[in-house]
C-alpha cells in the first residue's frame, strides 16, 4: 500500500521536532505541529507512526491548551479507520452505520484519554476493545424493542454463549436445568431471561409471510383472540369453591347453568318450591361471588 504523504501545517506555541511518516522530519521551529489534509487515506503503518509522536507530543502539553486539543483532535481523525473496521463487524444488525461509527467514535476518544505510552502497548490493541465496547453497550441499551431491566439484557447474552458452548458439548439443545448448573443461576432465573428474550426483536403486522396460499401480511395470519380463554382463570379459581358446596346446591347449579333447566323445572324434579329453589340459588351464587372476589 502507498503511504499518505501528510501536509505538515504550524500551530502557536508548539516548540518540539516532529517526525512525520515515510522518515520526513520537520525542522525545529517554533511552531511545529503536524496536520494531514486526508486523514481516512492514511496508510495503517503511518497513522501508527504519526499516533506515537502525537502521543509523546500530548503527553508534554497541558490539558485545554489549543495545541492539546490540535494534537488530541489530529490523533481522533487518523485512527478514525478503527472506528470503521470495528464497525463492519456490526452491519448485519440493520442499524445505520454512520450511526454506529459515531457510537464507535466515542469509544475511540474514551481510548486516547486513557491511553498511556509507559505500558508499551501498541495503540491499536488498546483502542478496539474501547471501540467495540462502547458499540455494544449502545446495542444494549438502545435496540431492545420492549425495554427490560439491564440485568435482563445481560442474562440474554449470557444465555446465548452458554446455549453454544453446551450445544456444541451435548449436541443437543441444553435444558433449563443444565443452561442454570453452567450459568450458576437457578432455572427461575433462564426462564425469566428467555422470556425476556423475546423483547429484543419485533415483527411489524404489515411483515410478508409466506403460507400455503402464497404470501400474505403477518396480520393475516395471526389467530384472533380467543374471549374464551378469559374464563381458563377463573374456571380454576371456581373449581375448589364449587367443592365447598353441598351436593344438593352443585345438582341446582348444574340443572340451572348446565341443563338449562327453569327454577320451576329444577323444583319439580326435586320436590321443592320454585321460591325455595330461587333462594337456594341466591346463597350459592353469593357465597362463590365472594370467594372469587376474596380470592382476586
Amino acid at each position: 500500500m502507498t503511504s499518505a504523504t501528510p501536509t505538515v501545517a504550524t500551530a502557536e506555541n508548539a516548540t518540539a521536532e516532529v517526525t512525520v511518516p515515510e522518515g520526513r522530519a520537520v525542522e525545529e521551529t517554533s511552531v511545529q505541529l503536524p496536520t494531514i489534509d486526508e486523514p481516512e487515506n492514511l496508510a495503517p503503518e503511518d497513522a501508527r507512526q504519526l499516533s506515537k509522536t502525537l502521543f509523546d507530543r500530548l503527553n508534554v502539553l497541558e490539558e485545554g491548551t489549543h495545541e492539546y486539543q490540535y494534537v488530541r483532535n489530529t490523533l481522533i481523525e487518523i485512527n478514525l479507520t478503527l472506528v470503521r473496521y470495528s464497525a463492519r463487524r456490526f452491519r448485519s444488525r440493520g442499524d445505520d452505520m454512520e450511526d454506529i461509527v459515531q457510537v464507535g467514535t466515542i469509544g475511540l476518544i474514551k481510548a486516547i484519554d486513557r491511553f498511556d505510552l509507559s505500558r508499551e502497548v501498541e495503540f491499536t490493541t488498546f483502542a478496539i476493545p474501547y471501540v467495540v465496547g462502547e458499540i455494544k453497550r449502545f446495542f444494549r441499551d438502545t435496540t431492545w424493542d420492549v425495554r427490560v431491566p439491564r440485568r435482563l439484557q445481560e442474562m440474554r447474552m449470557d444465555l446465548a454463549r452458554a446455549n453454544d458452548k453446551l450445544t456444541a458439548k451435548l449436541g443437543r439443545s441444553p435444558r433449563v436445568s443444565e443452561l442454570a448448573e453452567h450459568l450458576g443461576v437457578t432455572e427461575e432465573e433462564v426462564v425469566e431471561g428467555q422470556v425476556a428474550a423475546n423483547g429484543y426483536n419485533s415483527s411489524s403486522l404489515d411483515a410478508t409471510v409466506n403460507d400455503e396460499e402464497g404470501e400474505a401480511s403477518l396480520a393475516d395470519v395471526l389467530g384472533e383472540r380467543d374471549g374464551a380463554m378469559d374464563l381458563v382463570e377463573d374456571f380454576h379459581a371456581l373449581k375448589p369453591l364449587l367443592a365447598q358446596l353441598s351436593d344438593r346446591d352443585r345438582k341446582i347449579l348444574e340443572m340451572r347453568f348446565g341443563d338449562e333447566m327453569t327454577q320451576a323445572q329444577i323444583g319439580e324434579h326435586l320436590g321443592l318450591s320454585q321460591m325455595h329453589v330461587s333462594r337456594l340459588l341466591s346463597r350459592s351464587l353469593s357465597a362463590l361471588r365472594e370467594g372469587m372476589l376474596a380470592g382476586g
